[in-house]
């Protein structure tokens, strides 16, 4: 039985139990302890633990889970389609992410280290500009991130758009984004993980 140590309003977690889902794998869930540093040098969850194998970094677990549990239609053997998703899902982790920790913080978590005003905006800003790269890709590429198949790009890609959705903020109109969402809100795990009222 595989475990994923994490809380299940994490963002990094949420992913991961969505793959876990798409696969149709069971799991159980154990909140993070203290007791877990030891799994995790960064003491940061989730972390998995499958038959004694244990892994961190959410982007990471979730191509395990389809390199070891079946998961090709998640995560292609062909080399070029599945870069083409680790494309995405690096592009999420590194360049989405990144663009809206500041904001976020700000207009959700009411961080009082994150209150200047320019900051917010400029934290905004960024992170619209990099949701209508999403878009702009989408119309041109779509129906999915990484070209016709639902794939891990979506799940990772998913939680954060979900994010960006929910966060108290004026957003753009991005038609393709809006489109692509509602298909992944067709998909097994969405109400659970990502589309649950959580940011």
């Amino acid at each position: 039985m595989l475990t994923i140590i994490g809380k299940a309003t994490s963002i990094n977690v949420r992913k991961v139990l969505w793959t876990c889902e798409a696969l149709g794998l069971p799991f159980v869930r154990e909140e993070w302890q203290d007791s877990h540093a030891a799994l995790n040098p960064n003491r940061m969850a989730p972390v998995l633990v499958d038959a004694g194998f244990v892994l961190w970094e959410s982007n990471s677990i979730c191509r395990y889970l389809c390199d070891e549990h079946g998961g090709a239609a998640l995560l292609p053997v062909d080399a070029r389609a599945r870069a083409r998703v680790s494309q995405w899902m690096d592009w999420q982790a590194t360049e989405l992410n990144t663009a809206w920790r500041y904001a976020f913080m700000a207009l959700v978590r009411n961080s009082p280290a994150h209150r200047d005003p320019a900051q917010v905006a400029a934290g905004v800003a960024l992170w619209h500009r990099h949701v209508g790269l999403l878009d702009t890709h989408l119309g041109e590429h779509g129906p999915y991130a990484a070209g016709d198949h639902f794939s891990l790009a979506d799940i990772v890609l998913g939680l954060s758009v979900n994010r960006w959705r929910l966060t108290p903020m004026e957003r753009p109109d991005y038609p393709a984004v809006a489109a692509w969402y509602a298909r992944l809100a067709e998909r097994p795990g969405f109400d659970a993980w990502c589309g649950n009222g959580v940011p």
